[in-house]
Parts: structure tokens; sequence; C-alpha cells
């Protein structure tokens, strides 16, 4: 997992509630774990004018050209502000992959399903809980400027808006060294190699018959 600290990035308004781990990836493109490839087919259903399917060449869809996200002026962003609820329905975690492969690292809303809001921090995303006056307030400012960045300091803990205000958010501390450090749970496990192989040796040493 790649470490997060800072990003000033590119911010996308998906301006709706309730938006489901079905509608960020659809339930066809559930048969792989790779945990790669789903970027092309995150928010399937809104982003395209077909139905699709995996392995099929995205480059050839027609796009939805309503869609925010097809938009040109949110091309390339890696910050995307949401509404109540944030990534409801089912425990796929495979709605993280989508998004992180995507290109997003930071999602901003009043609210996320339970379940999407842990997997996000286990996959590299950072979901932000701001008030909904203030995130209504993003969503002014971003849908007004063309360009809309915003600059997130994971470390401070701030959002800092381009007019120069500053944002608190709070955050688990776990969550906060394991996203500023790259730590997913394999990562934690593998910071004690050393202990876990010394067990090994010794349960090979006291219990040879386990091994023969």
């Amino acid at each position: 997992m790649n470490p997060f600290t800072q990003l000033d990035g590119l911010v996308a308004p998906l301006d709706r509630a309730n938006v489901d781990t079905d509608a960020i990836i659809p339930k066809q493109f559930l048969k792989s774990i790779k945990r790669s490839g789903f970027g092309p087919n995150a928010f399937d259903e809104w982003r395209y004018l077909d139905v699709g399917q995996p392995g099929q060449d995205n480059s050839k869809r027609l796009l939805n050209p309503d869609f925010v996200l097809n938009k040109p002026r949110y091309q390339g962003a890696q910050i995307l502000l949401t509404r109540d609820n944030f990534g409801c329905g089912s425990s796929r975690e495979h709605a993280p992959w989508a998004l992180e492969d995507y290109g997003f690292r930071v999602l901003i809303g009043p609210s996320f399903a339970d379940i999407f809001f842990n997997n996000s921090f286990k996959n590299g995303l950072l979901p932000i809980k701001l008030d909904a006056a203030e995130v209504d307030e993003l969503f002014r400012q971003c849908e007004a400027s063309e360009g809309y960045r915003l600059k997130v300091d994971l470390a401070a803990q701030t959002i800092t808006r381009p007019d120069g205000k500053s944002i608190h958010f709070d955050i688990d501390p776990f969550r906060k060294e394991c996203l500023l450090n790259g730590w997913d749970d394999i990562g934690l496990t593998l910071r004690h190699a050393d202990k876990i192989r010394a067990f090994e040796d010794r349960r090979r040493a006291e219990h040879p018959y386990y091994y023969s």
C-alpha cells in the first residue's frame, strides 16, 4: 500500500447521496481478486451508455456526457466530494479498489457506510468526514471554479482551500499511522516477520513430526 502524507489534488464533485457499492463497481466485475484493473469500470453504469462486461475494451464504449467524471474539467481528479452515506450496500472490497485504481486518494463527505469506510483505510484511501455545511461549501466552490484543488495534509489533519481557509478533520490515530506508513493488514503483520520466523524455527525444533 502506498503511504499517504500530503496531497494537492484536483477535486471532482459527485452530488448524490446514498451511492452504493454496486454503483461504484457493478457486480459483474467482482470475479477478479487482483485488486487492480478496476478503475476503467468505476461507476460503470453511470459512466457509459451501454452495459459493461469483464474483458470489454472500454476505449470503444460510448461515454455518458452528462456524468460528472466524464467532464473534461474533472479529468485527473484525485479528491472526490460525496454526499451522505457514500459506499452503502454490500461490503465488497472491490469498491475502494476501483476508486483507488481510478486515481482517487481522498474522499470527502458528511458520512460513509461503516464497512466501506473501514475498507477504504485498508486500501490506501483517506475518507474524511466533515460537517454537512462544510461539505456544501466545498461543493459550491468546486462547481463555481474550474480547476478547483484542495491541499490535504494527513499529519496535520487539515484540508486547505484555495482561499487559504484551513479545515481540521478527525481521524483515528491507528488508521492515521497506517496510512502515513503505507501499512495494510499484510504490512502490519510483516512488521513482526523476525518474531514469526523465530516462532516457526522454535516450533520446528520442538515438534519436528509436524513437518515430516
